[in-house]
């Protein structure tokens, strides 16, 4: 069973209140993380970023906004190793 990220509230993101509505409104209805990630891209005076809980601040360790499902390494070789295998938000 996985847990949502409550860093990012699920989202897979930090920082989203400073993209404009119309990407989120995007977002929301495509649930295509591609949506956001072009926002980063094309925009420069902003902090949002990859979510530095469930991801690395570039890329996810498995499902953005989620811990513990099935796509997320565990023990001695997964991600969060550095914390005793647990995530931040845990």
């Amino acid at each position: 069973m996985s847990q949502v990220c409550t860093r990012c509230k699920g989202t897979g993101f930090l920082n989203l209140d400073q993209v404009d509505d119309e990407t989120l409104k995007l977002f929301d209805e495509s649930g295509v993380y591609g949506v956001i990630l072009l926002w980063i891209d094309e925009h420069k005076n902003h902090d949002v970023s990859v979510c530095d809980c469930c991801g690395n601040g570039e890329e996810w360790y498995g499902t953005p906004g989620e811990h513990y499902n099935h796509e997320d390494p565990r023990g001695e070789y997964g991600p969060y190793v550095y914390n005793g295998g647990l995530c931040e938000c845990n």
